[in-house]
């Protein structure tokens, strides 16, 4: 008969971590892990993830070499200036059917969309496009024209 018989432990050598112990010490790192991530996502939100976009009330300097009737379209905005006998008026240049940005045209605008087409007042001469293009808020001051794009006035509003 043969007994096999563990060899004798060495006062040196650690002590073994009984599984519970082990399952212990595992949930308390996930538990200090995410605690850890957790910080980490809270520094990010001081910072806005949110992208900046232009301000709906901007002003705009008025080219003096612009005809009467003639749409004038400043740089990065959705808006038609126009200037005649009476005034200056401001048209916004999205389609009221699905949202596109109409181009100007010697007629008027034309969506290039879906093909509605509008004069240079906004008005609808050939659908799909539901209404007319909305008139905008415009007040002059100092050679610069200032336009809300937030306040729709009715149309023929014009400033001088």
């Amino acid at each position: 008969m043969t007994t096999s018989s563990k060899p004798p432990r060495s006062r040196l050598d650690p002590d073994p971590v009984p599984r519970r112990d082990w399952l212990g010490l595992s949930a308390l790192w996930t538990a200090g892990g995410a605690l850890l991530f957790g910080m980490i996502g809270m520094l990010k939100l001081p910072k806005a993830a949110v992208l900046s976009s232009p301000s709906k009330k901007f002003r705009v300097p008025l080219p003096e070499t612009l005809a009467a009737g003639e749409a004038y379209v400043p740089p990065g905005r959705s808006v038609a200036l126009f200037k005649d006998a009476e005034g200056v008026y401001a048209v916004s240049t999205i389609c009221t059917h699905l949202g596109c940005v109409v181009k100007a045209n010697p007629e008027g605008f034309e969506c290039p969309c879906h093909g509605s087409r509008f004069l240079a007042d906004g008005t609808v001469t050939k659908g799909p496009a539901p209404r007319a293009l909305p008139w905008l808020k415009v007040s002059l001051g100092g050679g610069m024209a200032t336009i809300d794009e937030d306040t729709v006035v009715p149309p023929g509003t014009k400033v001088s």
